[in-house]
């Protein structure tokens, strides 16, 4: 079987990544790339939104630069697929066009409407008892979090009649690009879950009317379900124009970034461990039935195999943390210096970005940052605690406390969390003793040591860590296009290139820290909830 080369849309929450592969039965090879970002509106009663023209035009603008990297024509395009993130309510009409912005994973505004929903009665895990048993016993979850997206949709209902009245079909971000491509109204069954409203009992792996009449929701505003690996159909003629790609394209149901990372990590067997640290970060490992830990929030999420799931524990922000490091306490935010220059883009430097330079200076300072310790909740927190209030903060700083020791601590704050998520899943499965370390965090080799010291775990990376979500969309069009059987197979087409084994003197540091990590959250939660809460 010779080459056949594909195109992917890595939608992220800050930008889009677009990938041209060349597909075999034995190798996956990223060919052409091109990347664009996009806003991110964050309102501070917690509202967090996108504008969907943005993805589209980010889409349309990247798609021809990653053709002409790649020296591939359009006509030789044979699929279109998608990793997305999760968990977004794109709210659209008749003819596919958002109503209004699309509502992000992060948005936290929807309070009254699970309180009033779900918080009433003898309540466990912060859900009505009899409501939660009826949940977890059909979509295998509970929609106990004010960022669930049932409760985002519940919002516009309550907050915006005349716009909610306008609601055609409810979509997540790569359902919405899949109808403006090719005009159908679908969802994947991944996509699906993360509404809790899909019923995942077998011979139904549909959505439930119980759910959504239990819920409030209108069951027509839900679309029709498809494979991961199902093509979808022909790419329209108005959508090739502007992606400038050949019309009748086939276009696959894609997956979601938590599906499909894992996927492109190689991490694709019964008990594999996957760990991912990107703008969000978590930790998943693969099972063959729905478990749940209701007081823990982690949940086995429907995967882009069929009949397995990703016990997935979630960071809000991890990447993002060393951003906000990045942009307050590297680079000169008050105007100090009357010359400055970018240590990335002096004449003489070797480094190629700030996060390189960042993690060179901090590989210097010792394990544990002189006894500092960051939190890693600056957007609250999910897992294995469920709290919006909570935020970051510096721990511990004296006087002898310097930048280096502060940015290293926001490394280690996000692998403790890490660490955390590890023991709260080995409660129920068994995480593998190898993990797989992808995201752009795995392209420093200083954070894929602190990962290994910190958890104990032998860590491995791929090539191309950052790219791995785009990898796994290119996967399922090769399951579709039968390149390869399954999915599971994914991961022969993907080999370890490096990895990094825990230094136990280091470990010893972790381990002393780590305690105090986790007495954190416990000795500040009403101090949070005084600052954050609301009136």
């Amino acid at each position: 079987m010779g080459s056949k080369y594909v195109i992917t849309y890595d939608v992220g929450t800050t930008g889009v990544k677009t990938c041209v592969f060349e597909l075999t039965e034995n190798s996956i090879k990223e060919i052409g790339s091109a990347s664009e970002g996009y806003q991110l509106f964050v309102f501070p009663d917690g509202g967090a939104e996108q504008d969907p023209d943005e993805w589209w035009s980010a889409i349309c603008h990247t798609t021809g630069k990653a053709l002409k990297k790649s020296k591939i024509k359009a006509d030789a395009i044979e699929g279109i697929s998608f990793c997305s993130q999760m968990q977004g309510v794109v709210l659209v009409d008749k003819d596919g066009n958002a109503v209004r912005r699309a509502m992000s994973y992060m948005d936290q505004r929807a309070r009254k409407e699970l309180h009033d929903t779900l918080q009433h009665g003898v309540q466990v895990a912060g859900a009505n008892v009899s409501m939660l048993l009826k949940s977890l016993q059909i979509t295998g979850a509970v929609a106990a979090s004010v960022k669930d997206p049932v409760w985002k949709y519940k919002w516009v209902q309550a907050n915006e009649p005349e716009t909610f009245a306008k609601v055609y079909k409810w979509l997540d971000v790569k359902e919405y690009l899949i109808c403006r491509m090719t005009g159908k109204f679908v969802m994947t069954p991944d996509s699906a879950f993360a509404t809790e409203l899909y019923d995942i009992r077998k011979g139904k792996r549909c959505f439930s009317k119980e759910m959504t009449d239990m819920l409030g929701v209108n069951f027509d505003h839900l679309p029709g379900i498809v494979e991961c690996t199902d093509e979808v159909g022909g790419l329209k003629d108005s959508a090739a124009k502007e992606l400038g790609l050949k019309p009748g394209t086939p276009v696959y149901g894609g997956g979601g970034d938590a599906s499909l990372i894992g996927v492109g990590a190689g991490a694709t067997n019964l008990g594999d461990t996957h760990i991912y640290n990107g703008t969000s970060g978590w930790v998943s490992t693969v099972i063959d039935k729905s478990v749940v830990d209701a007081t823990a929030m982690i949940a086995g999420v429907v995967g882009a195999d069929p009949g397995k799931y990703n016990y997935f524990a979630e960071l809000e922000t991890a990447g993002k943390c060393l951003e906000w490091v990045k942009d307050h306490l590297c680079l000169d935010e008050i105007g100090i210096y009357l010359k400055k220059e970018h240590v990335a883009e002096s004449y003489e430097s070797t480094y190629t970005s700030l996060y390189d330079y960042m993690s060179d200076v901090v590989d210097k300072v010792p394990a544990g940052s002189n006894g500092i310790i960051f939190t890693p909740w600056l957007h609250g927190n999910r897992c294995p605690f469920e709290d919006p209030n909570a935020r970051g903060m510096f721990f511990n700083i004296s006087l002898e406390t310097g930048k280096s020791e502060l940015i290293r601590s926001v490394l280690e704050g996000v692998c403790y969390h890490m660490r955390w998520f590890i023991e709260a899943e080995d409660k129920k499965v068994k995480t593998s003793n190898t993990i797989r370390f992808v995201g752009g965090g795995a392209l420093s080799r200083v954070t894929c040591q602190i990962l290994a010291d910190v958890t104990g775990k032998v860590v491995v990376t791929v090539d191309n860590p950052q790219d791995v979500g785009a990898v796994g969309a290119a996967v399922l069009i090769a399951v579709g296009k039968k390149i390869i059987p399954s999915v599971s197979m994914a991961n022969k087409l993907i080999p370890v290139k490096n990895t990094y084994y825990p230094n136990s003197e280091n470990k010893a540091v972790y381990d002393k820290q780590y305690k105090v990590f986790k007495n954190l959250y416990k000795s500040n939660k009403e101090n949070f909830r005084m600052l954050n809460g609301e009136v």
